[in-house]
């Protein structure tokens, strides 16, 4: 949207561009660069990493809010609560998650302005160019809304590494994958919305999971989770519960795989080869069930509330001799699976059956 030295956009329109960006467009790309100190390279990277595509030399597209943006950038680095040369990581990091948010709320966007045009015999109409009532209502309610949500994530966060450095972070974590099996089979038939409900109820069931076993959501694609634990039995619990409660006659079955290890976090994501080995056990686990490395499962020994069984190694991408653990629940008499029991070096001797085979 332009409402200045662009596509002159009509009335309406202009007010909530005025109201989305903060005031008018004033700025090409060579002045919000001159009135904030940045130079111009470097603000174009920013602006990138903002995930914005590139603007014309003699676009005039930016506000007044872009230029304190660029200078509370700075200050962060100037203060060193964002170290100097990272600051498009940290604009990525921010960026990443808001664009999801944004292309959501576009619909509720949406449907404010529908409101705001359709006419209403107990308020007097609006005038031209004047910002949307309803829509400026729906921004104030969610800028509070996402503030509460903001803050209430970063005490959690604090809570779960109350000394956690400044930086990249390599810490023991579980890492999980949640998978729907047979979902592009299931889903090829299905309606725009029939798919939207089964999304919505896949991420609603796994936030709710893993949230109330203490895990942290990484971040969902599509047909799958990422999470990760702290605690390895909260990581078994969680990966345990998934597949029980999601699972429904009208639905993808759901699989597991957990793995655990050294994991470096970075900008909200996890990265480490333990976080590939937890989608590689995903992708041999049967419906239904979870599958977990050799040190987690050395690691649920101490829980006797789990039974861990050795299956056949498997050869997968990046894996040539992967041993995967079948976890369940055990009984209050099973004894086997207690913290005395060892691992052992039988599992190569576990039958191929399609009683123990994962698939």
């Amino acid at each position: 949207m332009h409402d200045e030295g662009g596509t002159r956009l009509n009335p309406t329109a202009a007010g909530l561009d005025r109201l989305l960006l903060g005031g008018r467009r004033r700025y090409t790309r060579a002045q919000v660069a001159q009135l904030s100190g940045v130079p111009p390279d470097r603000f174009r990277r920013l602006w990138h990493a903002l995930g914005f595509p590139e603007a014309a030399e003699d676009d005039v597209m930016f506000t007044d809010d872009d230029v304190a943006a660029l200078h509370t950038l700075s200050d962060l680095v100037d203060a060193e609560f964002v170290a100097a040369g990272t600051e498009a990581s940290f604009a990525r990091a921010l960026a990443q998650p808001m664009a999801r948010l944004a292309d959501w709320q576009t619909a509720l966007l949406t449907g404010a302005l529908a409101r705001d045009r359709a006419p209403r015999p107990d308020q007097p109409g609006t005038t031209p160019g004047d910002v949307p009532p309803a829509a400026d209502t729906l921004l104030s309610l969610l800028r509070t809304m996402q503030d509460y949500v903001w803050r209430r994530h970063l005490a959690a966060a604090v809570e779960r590494t109350p000394t956690a450095p400044t930086g990249d972070e390599v810490r023991e974590l579980a890492v999980g994958f949640a998978d729907l099996v047979g979902y592009t089979t299931r889903t090829r038939g299905m309606s725009g919305a029939e798919l939207g409900v089964m999304v919505e109820d896949f991420e609603a069931t796994a936030a709710e999971v893993v949230a109330r076993g203490g895990g942290r959501v990484v971040k969902t694609v599509g047909d799958g989770v990422l999470f990760t634990a702290a605690d390895p039995a909260a990581a078994a619990e969680i990966g345990l519960s998934l597949p029980e409660r999601w699972a429904a006659a009208d639905r993808p079955p759901l699989r597991v795989g957990l793995a655990h290890g050294r994991v470096l976090t970075r900008l909200g994501d996890v990265y480490s080869s333990v976080v590939n080995l937890a989608s590689r056990l995903t992708t041999v686990a049967r419906a239904g069930s979870v599958l977990v490395d050799r040190e987690l499962a050395a690691q649920l020994r101490q829980h006797p509330g789990y039974r861990i069984e050795p299956l056949q190694r498997r050869s997968v991408r990046g894996f040539e001799d992967l041993q995967p653990w079948l976890v369940s629940r055990s009984s209050t008499d099973e004894g086997s699976s207690g913290p005395d029991a060892p691992l052992g070096e039988s599992a190569d001797d576990v039958s191929d059956s399609p009683e123990r085979r994962s698939e």
